[in-house]
């Protein structure tokens, strides 16, 4: 019986996460292995994780999971789209992995699956560029076009996990079994608390300020203590660098970034963004409209800060880079070695032995990772990502 996949970024790892690694082992098999892809230094809002991923893959390897691979860097930051698509082909690689279980505000998998087919469909096509072309989200644009597709069933869109769950069900196909676990407690980036469950921007929010007492009803037994040791980062640190990379980036710059809206003309908008902010979160403001959300500025301004470009993305992960595993993760990856359709990386040294293209891409991942050590108080040292090995629980 084949393992079951989890996409993550457990930024940071709390009660609602490991219900969903219980839950999913009570409805699929308890005996089941689960392989998580998650995102490294930075993550899918823009911003820098909490903290550092390997302190993440403990906490995700205490909480359940059996082996934790990472989701490189050009699919980590990218939208819905391109963080299912690159994830779900990272799970698909393995070899091991015949299911992907993922959080559900609604549970309704059978509306889930009838969007995502629709999406790929003529009708949803052309509903959705005539839904654009009113100046809207994408969101919006495409729940829209979804209900004039499917009617009712689009409904489900409403929910930030259920939109990224139609994302996996695309990319899946029929390689993957899927299921969805209803979310329990709050809602997606809620600032609210629900008995034990808090959502992850709360929690981040309430480490940052040190209200450790709130965190802890809210997370694993060590969790607050792991957090503590390993560091916390923040955007803050690295503000006026990111400025001043933005303000000497020029229309053509930003063109070249995935989901610029170049045909637009979002480019020259984050040109004038760039040189009239004082602070991000007011180029965020200037830069976005209606159309463009503040994620999406949030990414391409992450992308332009770490020296990426469409480019960048190569059209599915080159490689399976192994951030931690226990007993039973170190079963999997025996199996690996006869299953894996791309190379697994335990060791640094295991990156000479990749093609160039694949090398260009560890290299990227280095440089993010580099400057992610910009975001801790205390700044640390580049090399982390080759003197740093996978954890083991």
């Amino acid at each position: 019986m084949k393992a079951i996949g989890i996409v993550a970024e457990y930024n940071p790892f709390h009660s609602g996460h490991a219900w969903h690694i219980a839950e999913t082992r009570r409805q699929l098999g308890g005996e089941r292995e689960i392989v998580c892809v998650m995102s490294g230094s930075w993550v899918q809002r823009g911003e820098c994780a909490l903290t550092d991923k390997w302190t993440r893959t403990g906490l995700a390897l205490a909480g359940g999971a059996d082996l934790v691979l990472e989701l490189p860097l050009p699919w980590s930051i990218s939208s819905a789209e391109g963080f299912a698509r690159g994830a779900v082909e990272t799970l698909k690689a393995t070899g091991v992995v015949g299911a992907l279980s993922f959080g559900s505000e609604s549970g309704r998998l059978a509306d889930l699956c009838r969007v995502a087919e629709a999406a790929q469909g003529e009708d949803f096509r052309i509903a959705l560029h005539a839904e654009l072309d009113k100046g809207i989200s994408f969101a919006q644009a495409r729940q829209r076009a979804a209900a004039l597709t499917v009617g009712k069933a689009a409904d489900c869109l409403r929910g930030a996990n259920d939109s990224l769950g139609v994302e996996y069900i695309r990319a899946g196909g029929d390689d993957l079994v899927m299921t969805a676990i209803r979310r329990q407690g709050v809602s997606h980036d809620s600032g609210r608390v629900q008995g034990d469950f808090a959502s992850a921007s709360c929690l981040r929010e309430w480490a940052r300020s040190g209200a450790w007492d709130e965190l802890v009803r809210c997370v694993p037994p060590g969790t607050a203590e792991a957090l503590q040791g390993a560091g916390l980062a923040s955007m803050s640190h690295v503000e006026r660098g990111m400025l001043a990379r933005l303000r000497g980036l020029e229309e053509a710059d930003w063109a070249r970034l995935p989901d610029s809206g170049a045909q637009e003309g979002l480019p020259a908008r984050l040109v004038r963004a760039a040189k009239a902010a004082g602070s991000l979160e007011e180029f965020y403001s200037l830069a976005k409209t209606r159309r463009y959300a503040h994620a999406r500025i949030r990414r391409l301004a992450l992308w332009a800060f770490l020296g990426l470009t469409a480019g960048d993305r190569p059209q599915s992960p080159l490689y399976l880079r192994v951030l931690g595993f226990n007993d039973r993760g170190r079963k999997l990856l025996r199996e690996m070695k006869q299953t894996a359709q791309l190379p697994v990386l335990t060791k640094t040294s295991h990156v000479r032995e990749l093609n160039a293209q694949a090398q260009r891409l560890f290299a990227l991942e280095c440089r993010a990772t580099d400057l992610f050590a910009l975001c801790f108080d205390k700044v640390r040292p580049c090399g982390a990502d080759h003197t740093t090995g996978p954890v083991r629980v």
